[in-house]
């Protein structure tokens, strides 16, 4: 259909209508008053981070994007892997939920013959994985394990207590050197950078995991912790993590944590040490019970 000159002028009426209104919405956008950053309450000038926190994630069973699959335990069955015989009877509630992951770029920066051994730690997973024998969870896992922590910040100490195990942390804020020995939780020394807590772990074992996929570290690990109040019940966790012995460059993990709000709660015990003394030591009874 041959264009008419009516139609070219309404045509440039429309175009230049659209032009007109995309302009002014601009400009309302930019004239609406910006929300001023979220300030936390202080505690001797710094951001409160008191409180009792937990994440929300599946990043204690891998901190990398993962699909759902039918254990953690699995066995190559006749059209594809199946549930270990120790956990098959666990059905859906030994399950994994899918993730999608807490590592910023997506892969953890495994060496290679690292990663190989990664992967043989997560084929033997059952007998391997520190979380199943209670010990205490490291730095950073026992961050997002799913169960409650509690921060307590004072004028001049800070403190984290967590309902796993009983794991605790002093966290230094002026510096007492080298730690004298390695620990599960390590040694933490805190200071501030406008409103983040900035915490630098060192001296931490290498027999800790970061999660249930079998993903580890040396005893050469380095965390640093970032714990940025971003609402009042909000945390913005990050943690860098360099390893030179496992890992190829430092790589960063980061999830929010999220403010308990039941009016009555308290971490409770979860000393679980008892809780696994048949699996470790019920071979040594005077009459072993049956498997």
């Amino acid at each position: 259909m041959p264009f008419t000159k009516k139609k070219v002028i309404a045509g440039l009426l429309m175009c230049a209508a659209v032009v007109l209104m995309a302009a002014q919405a601009v400009v309302f956008m930019a004239a609406q008053p910006v929300a001023p950053a979220y300030r936390a309450p202080r505690v001797a000038g710094h951001p409160d981070l008191n409180g009792i926190w937990e994440s929300l994630n599946e990043a204690n069973y891998d901190l990398e994007a993962h699909m759902a699959r039918a254990a953690l335990a699995l066995r190559p069955g006749p059209y594809g892997p199946v549930p270990a015989a120790p956990v098959v009877a666990l059905g859906a509630v030994g399950s994994v939920p899918p993730g999608l992951g807490v590592v910023e770029g997506g892969e953890i920066p495994y060496k290679p013959e690292a990663l190989a051994k990664k992967k043989e730690n997560q084929e033997n997973w059952l007998t391997r994985d520190p979380e199943i024998k209670c010990y205490l969870p490291g730095v950073p896992r026992a961050t997002y394990i799913p169960q409650p922590f509690q921060i307590f910040e004072s004028a001049t100490q800070t403190f984290i207590a967590y309902q796993y195990a009983g794991a605790v942390r002093n966290i230094f804020m002026k510096d007492p050197g080298p730690a004298p020995v390695d620990s599960w939780m390590g040694q933490s020394v805190g200071h501030w950078e406008g409103e983040t807590l900035v915490v630098d772990v060192t001296g931490l074992l290498d027999q800790s995991w970061f999660d249930m996929a079998g993903n580890y570290h040396s005893d050469q690990l380095h965390v640093v912790e970032r714990y940025t109040r971003t609402s009042p019940d909000i945390i913005q966790y990050e943690a860098k993590i360099e390893d030179p012995k496992i890992f190829t460059r430092p790589w960063k993990i980061s999830m929010p944590l999220y403010r308990r709000q039941e009016k009555n709660i308290q971490l409770l015990d979860f000393k679980c040490v008892e809780f696994v003394e048949e699996l470790m030591y019920g071979q040594y009874r005077k009459k072993p019970l049956a498997k």
